[in-house]
């Protein structure tokens, strides 16, 4: 297992709106540093959605940019759907919190899922494709970073399961913003979620 791809954006406008977004993100073959709020260089506007310590890194595996292609019958191209990381052979649909990324250099650890936007929308000039994200069930994941270090596309990765009760990102996409039963609360307290994650279910 690998990393395919490293991607990083700068600031750019969102067609059809006022403000600025670092969702148009490209891939780069230099090595690139990774800290606790991200990669070195991306950039990132709106800091009450996106980017901190929780969701310094987003990935996708490389099975959900083959599924993606299939599906909008064209080639999607690493850094399409605004990832920073696509890892070989990861299927987004089988990560859970908890789950570890190790390079040689980075230690990355999943913590939430990806919520599509109104900027993911009009980035992909599909105006259903929000929905389309959440049927699809195949959000990637954010991860918070464990171990600062460098990280460049063809860097070996080992990947390591929670040990615990999973929470899959499926399940987080589709029970974001819902209730849900006491068991489920305390199986998602008991994975290391995101901070706002978690305060949203002690609140």
């Amino acid at each position: 297992m690998k990393i395919l791809a490293v991607c990083t954006g700068v600031a750019r406008p969102v067609p059809g709106k006022s403000y600025k977004t670092g969702i148009f993100k490209v891939p780069t073959d230099a090595a690139l540093v990774v800290d606790r709020e991200g990669l070195l260089g991306d950039a990132i506007c709106n800091r009450k959605h996106h980017g901190g310590p929780e969701q310094a890194v987003y990935g996708l595996g490389s099975m959900d940019l083959d599924w993606w292609s299939k599906e909008l019958g064209r080639s999607i191209e690493p850094g399409t759907l605004g990832e920073n990381l696509v890892i070989e052979g990861i299927d987004s649909r089988s990560v859970s919190v908890g789950d570890r990324f190790e390079t040689q250099s980075v230690l990355l650890e999943v913590t939430s899922t990806r919520i599509p936007c109104n900027t993911l929308t009009a980035k992909m000039g599909d105006p259903g494709f929000a929905r389309r994200f959440m049927q699809a069930g195949r959000p990637g994941f954010y991860c918070r970073v464990l171990r600062d270090g460098v990280v460049q596309a063809g860097d070996a990765v080992t990947y390591t399961p929670f040990h615990g009760d999973p929470v899959t990102m499926p399940e987080l996409l589709r029970t974001y913003g819902k209730n849900i039963s006491e068991d489920d609360r305390i199986r998602y307290l008991a994975a290391p979620i995101s901070d706002k994650l978690r305060a949203a279910l002690t609140g």
